[in-house]
């Protein structure tokens, strides 16, 4: 794939400085971490949840893979994983081999077909770099029914490096009545950067990975997103399609904003660059 220099340049402002070596580019508790994702004109990403839906063009999904050239990790949700099998590597034609360290979020340890998927493939065959998934204590912990996932995710990923990792949980409300399960953000970003290194991070999806992100930047008042690109497909998904809609304020001020926004055609596609305004 190939990413011009003239696209590159529209979205270099708001990613993290490219020589990442640097200490002085190094924050111990926070990567930058960029929010990227596609979406139709109607706000859906996809048709419905666990299925794929193809919405960015050939020029967009070349700015894909820049991105993912230009971060250290690209973190995606079991959901994701599942529906998908994404290999996230990079494919960009002057990239030298470089690819993103893949992190994968899943809770309850939900993803069974990680032995054969693209991710751990790729990985042995020096195609992309060895993945982290990302669980509950709990799980790793279980000597029950998930005690077999554990022992099947441990094996798949030391055959290509990769590595198993059990983090906190807190119980989160959505609705009046349901309760999930998720992981603080601000444990997961403390934890890719003090404990993996990674300096750079861009969240790829899917939906409840996008919308918790985005709904505990805005209860934290910000700060875990440093930058958002969005691709605009020229399509309607219709209604009843998979959005990434955060719950919306009921506190009186204002909606969030981008600030520093910025709007770019890649193809018949539309690229926003922006930051976070609270």
């Amino acid at each position: 794939m190939h990413f011009p220099p003239q696209d590159r340049a529209i979205i270099d402002p708001y990613l993290a400085p490219s020589n990442q070596n640097s200490d002085n580019n190094h924050n111990n508790d926070h990567p930058h971490t960029t929010l990227t994702f596609a979406t139709s004109l109607d706000g859906a990403i996809a048709l419905k949840p666990g299925t794929q839906t193809v919405l960015s063009g050939d020029a967009s999904r070349a700015m894909t893979h820049y991105l993912r050239y230009r971060h250290d990790a690209i973190l995606v949700g079991c959901g994701t994983a599942i529906a998908d099998d994404p290999g996230l590597n990079c494919r960009l034609e002057d990239a030298g081999g470089r690819s993103p360290t893949p992190v994968v979020l899943d809770v309850h340890g939900r993803w069974e077909g990680i032995d054969s998927s693209a991710m751990i493939i790729r990985a042995r065959e020096g195609k992309g770099r060895a993945p982290i998934i990302i669980c509950s204590k709990r799980v790793l912990s279980d000597d029950g029914r998930k005690k077999s996932w554990r022992e099947k995710a441990e094996n798949a990923l030391r055959s290509c490096g990769g590595k198993l990792v059990g983090l906190d949980t807190v119980q989160v409300k959505d609705g009046e009545e349901k309760v999930s399960e998720r992981f603080d953000w601000r444990d997961v970003l403390r934890y890719l950067a003090r404990e993996e290194g990674l300096r750079s991070v861009m969240v790829e999806g899917g939906a409840g990975v996008i919308r918790s992100l985005l709904e505990e930047d805005e209860r934290v008042g910000g700060g875990l997103v440093d930058a958002v690109v969005v691709t605009i497909a020229p399509t309607w998904l219709g209604e009843g399609s998979l959005t990434v809609t955060p719950s919306r304020r009921t506190d009186g001020r204002p909606p969030v904003r981008l600030k520093d926004a910025k709007w770019h055609q890649l193809g018949e596609d539309v690229i926003l660059c922006g930051r976070l305004l609270h």
